[in-house]
């Protein structure tokens, strides 16, 4: 029990001890004097002591009780303070989710018009996988929303996130186009040359995949913009995919393969979108 609960429970008691004291103080200050008879002493030098005695036990007192309540009040000032700050926050974090999501529905409207051929479903991010075997992450729509397995994810711009490999009814695993299961139709946007993204793990522990199953002559730069070649018709032709961040050789030294580093920041993602359906181009 601390101090203040102490005085709260004990504090009129203590006062009346106090008080008792004092008095008690007051007389045996009369009797030392020994100069006057019972009476008069009762009625002078031992009345202002007394007097002076309990006015400073009563200020003691008063003091106690006021730093008591002055405690109280301020302990319930700080708790309304921090219910409204929490409050501000949660409306400012609120304000600015907002924002950003706006922002990417703007950014998405610009791109469908673009691409009217495409249905496309909006689904929030809810979890990454764990696992260190996979790169993956699951969002918040699935079956009920008409999302089916091997639907291609992206973003607000139109770059390739991944693609649906599980699904529920209201949910659907996305793995990622690092991930090591990964074994997309690419091209390069300069030349025009086609090739394969496939997952590695090695490399998808540094947030790469692997560019590679070029034809024959095909050569590739540092800079190299890669994207969906719409082969085999899983993934719609001209999405962008990544940047060839730099250019290797197999064992032998003839054959070049390129590490590619998705457009987009894997961590960060908050909303993506489905391709739910879109136009084939033969």
């Amino acid at each position: 029990m601390n101090i203040k609960q102490y005085l709260k429970k004990n504090g009129i008691k203590l006062g009346a001890i106090v008080l008792v004291l004092a008095l008690i103080m007051g007389v045996g200050s009369f009797f030392l004097k020994g100069n006057a008879g019972l009476l008069k002493n009762t009625t002078g030098a031992a009345k202002e002591p007394v007097q002076r005695i309990v006015s400073s036990v009563a200020e003691w007192l008063e003091g106690v009780y006021g730093y008591m309540y002055e405690y109280d009040a301020l302990v319930a000032e700080n708790e309304r303070l921090r219910a409204e700050l929490t409050e501000a926050q949660e409306e400012a974090r609120n304000g600015y989710e907002a924002i950003e999501e706006n922002n990417r529905l703007r950014s998405l409207l610009e791109f469908k018009e673009k691409h009217s051929d495409m249905t496309l479903e909006s689904a929030k991010v809810v979890s990454w996988t764990t696992s260190n075997w996979a790169h993956s992450f699951t969002i918040s729509k699935g079956s009920a929303a008409g999302i089916e397995v091997g639907d291609a994810v992206i973003t607000e711009y139109g770059v390739l996130v991944g693609q649906v490999t599980e699904l529920g009814k209201n949910w659907a695993i996305v793995s990622t186009v690092i991930d090591i299961n990964t074994n997309i139709g690419a091209l390069v946007a300069q030349s025009g040359s086609a090739g394969m993204l496939i997952g590695d793990f090695a490399l998808m522990q540094d947030g790469y995949a692997k560019l590679t199953y070029l034809a024959d002559g095909a050569q590739i730069y540092t800079g190299d913009e890669i994207l969906t070649s719409g082969s085999g018709g899983a993934f719609p032709q001209g999405l962008v995919i990544g940047t060839v961040a730099t250019v290797q050789a197999e064992a032998g030294g003839q054959i070049e393969y390129g590490l590619v580093k998705p457009n987009v920041d894997l961590t960060s993602l908050v909303q993506v979108f489905v391709v739910k359906d879109f136009e084939v181009i033969e």
